[in-house]
């Protein structure tokens, strides 16, 4: 099929859309939450607090944007968190070994990558369902890192690497700074490239995508890799962040990171959301586990809490794509 036909199947995708809209509804809700907040608890608007909302939003979305290239595809990554934990451990290792952050930056990238990338071939390779693929991947990964680590914990990392995840530039956290850079580099590469209005032609009609000229096996590739990069670098972050590193610091991270994408407006049939949607996915979900450790509600509540908004957030989606058809 020639390449007119081809941008013809994908016009450029405006931020004036549809999607820009379900950002503008989250937006709305984002404020109700602050509003909310502000008057329930003294402390909510304080900026100590704000700056550790934005700080614990960046942690999130640091996993959640590169999820949520993958399901704009209509797949799914189960084994973010446990990635985060095997690039962490192994960054760290390498770290205490040679002295040296940048190559335990640069190995836990590369860990993130190329378990992103083994997932990439589990679904497009061996045609396994990426529910699968990442589910499998995520109790191996979980295997290797308790072997890896076999009940140790490091700790005592350089100074200098410390301030990637707990320092200050002009008054705010550095990975706020990581978070504008990201979300920018993410919004323009879904929005206004090629490759990225592919992954969103594939997420809507895969057949039609691939008859289209799509390499879509490729495409598919670059997402997950993307992915299990996105998450080495947060494994970094929270490496940089917890100033330790053990087998189990990323057991609770998969959650949130999938209900800041939903939450966001990215479905789960693929097709529909933004980047920036899931950034403020991220934000209103750390809005409420914020709210919730302001108002003294057990921590047992928040796993509850996070679970009927990722439900909600399924069902709202299913109804809008039910009745858009």
């Amino acid at each position: 099929m020639t390449d007119i036909t081809k941008e013809a199947m994908m016009p450029p995708r405006s931020f004036l859309s549809q999607d820009a809209i379900q950002v503008f509804y989250r937006l709305l809700a984002a404020l109700l939450i602050c509003a909310v907040l502000a008057v329930l608890s003294d402390s909510f608007l304080s900026l100590g607090n704000i700056l550790n909302v934005l700080r614990q939003a960046s942690l999130t979305f640091f996993i959640a944007s590169g999820l949520t290239l993958v399901v704009l595809t209509a797949g799914l990554d189960l084994s973010v968190g446990a990635n985060v934990a095997l690039s962490a451990c192994i960054a760290g290792t390498v770290i205490h070994k040679t002295g040296s952050p940048a190559l335990g930056i640069l190995t836990g990238l590369a860990c993130g990558g190329i378990v992103g990338l083994l997932n990439g071939v589990m679904v497009t390779a061996l045609r396994i369902p990426s529910f699968i693929a990442t589910y499998g991947m995520l109790w191996v990964l979980n295997g290797l890192t308790y072997w890896y680590m076999a009940g140790e914990t490091l700790h005592g990392f350089p100074a200098g690497f410390r301030q990637i995840g707990s320092g200050y530039l002009f008054g705010l956290p550095i990975p706020v700074y990581l978070l504008l850079v990201f979300l920018g580099i993410g919004t323009l590469f879904a929005q206004r490239t090629i490759w990225g209005q592919e992954i969103y032609a594939i997420g809507a009609n895969p057949v039609a995508a691939r008859l289209s000229g799509i390499p879509v096996p490729r495409r598919l590739l670059l997402v997950y890799a993307v992915s299990g990069t996105m998450a080495g670098l947060a494994s970094i972050i929270f490496l940089s962040r917890l100033n330790s590193a053990e087998a189990d610091i990323g057991e609770s991270l998969t959650l949130p990171a999938i209900a800041a994408v939903l939450i966001g407006g990215t479905s789960l049939f693929g097709g529909v959301g933004t980047v920036f949607g899931t950034f403020i996915g991220a934000l209103i979900l750390t809005l409420v586990l914020n709210g919730m450790n302001l108002l003294s509600v057990s921590a047992n509540w928040q796993p509850l809490v996070t679970g009927i908004i990722v439900i909600l957030a399924v069902w709202l989606d299913m109804k809008t794509r039910r009745r858009a058809q």
